[in-house]
């Protein structure tokens, strides 16, 4: 009885998460600007955080996808001028990218576009519910990272 009543509350919590993330999706999708996917913000966002360059190995790393994903990202984002791909002098096999000053100004813009939206949800929850919500998360994420 003890295992039925954890499988079932192991299938509610990826249950919740799983209709969370799908929700999450469509509603950034529709407030992002047009062409913009979640997946592109994602890197821009990611580029202008770190600062640094970065291969395309190592964001599919971070991203948790294929390389062959991370590529078709990197083609679109390249082809909009968001982001700048050079061989990497060092390893001729490998490229690094970098966002470009038209990245930054995307990421800014799709950021201001859904920040009044995740400021509305978090609102509506409250600051208590969310800083508790975080640690459990966080400690869900690090263990699905750990069985990459």
């Amino acid at each position: 009885m003890a295992i039925e009543k954890n499988n079932a509350l192991a299938v509610t919590l990826f249950s919740e998460i799983l209709t969370v993330d799908q929700l999450a999706r469509n509603r950034l999708s529709r407030v992002l600007p047009k062409g913009m996917e979640i997946s592109h913000f994602s890197v821009l966002n990611h580029l202008a955080f770190s600062g640094e360059e970065r291969s395309p190995a190592q964001l599919a790393k971070s991203f948790h996808v294929t390389r062959g994903a991370m590529t078709n990202t990197l083609n679109r984002l390249e082809w909009a001028g968001y982001v700048h791909i050079r061989p990497d002098w060092d390893d001729a096999r490998r490229k690094m990218v970098a966002i470009s000053p038209a990245g930054k100004r995307a990421r800014d813009l799709a950021l201001e576009a859904i920040t009044p939206m995740i400021q509305e949800v978090v609102s509506a929850l409250g600051d208590e519910k969310v800083r508790a919500a975080l640690p459990t998360l966080r400690e869900l994420r690090l263990r699905l990272e750990e069985n990459q």
